[in-house]
């Protein structure tokens, strides 16, 4: 597991409004389990995030507006390439972490090495589970974890239009 602390970006200081933080999973632990103390909804979703696309964008707002705090999961290098083939990702997982703490609606952001975000989940139990609507909700990794702990789980829809595949093949017919 890599196990990041940093935040890029308008020249802010670390954890001021507006720009979201990289997280190791054991401070995420620490920092959500304070937030949880004092009342707050914690929203929890995750995905490759190979190549950022408005899709993602108002997927991610969508979440935000669900709780009080967007926690995104992405998946490692390693987690990626087992997914979605030895091609992949486009974008290293410091520089996709990067670009998702620099969005106003994302507090902070981890990366995991599993297929599944099924363990970081079961240690944050998340006031909400969010996922797009490619993926039903007895589809969701985590749903029994968080449904038994007193969250929900959200699917939202897609935003027409937009895929991370589709984008890739456009770009790879482009003349050179």
């Amino acid at each position: 597991m890599v196990e990041l602390k940093f935040a890029w970006g308008c020249g802010r200081a670390l954890g001021e409004a507006g720009l979201g933080v990289v997280v190791s999973q054991e401070e995420l632990i620490l920092h959500v389990a304070g937030a949880k103390r004092n009342g707050r909804r914690v929203v929890f979703t995750n995905g490759c995030f190979d190549l950022l696309h408005p899709g993602h964008i108002r997927c991610l707002e969508q979440a935000r507006s669900l709780g009080d705090l967007l926690v995104v999961a992405i998946n490692s290098d390693a987690s990626v390439r087992q997914l979605k083939g030895a091609l992949r990702p486009l974008v290293p997982q410091e520089e996709r972490a990067e670009m998702l703490a620099s969005l106003a609606c994302v507090d902070y952001v981890t990366i995991f090495d599993a297929s599944t975000p099924r363990e970081i989940i079961s240690r944050l139990l998340p006031g909400v589970l969010v996922k797009g609507g490619d993926w039903g909700v007895d589809e969701i990794v985590g749903r029994q974890e968080v449904e038994q702990a007193g969250g929900r789980v959200v699917s939202i829809p897609l935003a027409p239009g937009y895929s991370t595949s589709a984008l890739i093949a456009r770009i790879r017919q482009l003349p050179r």
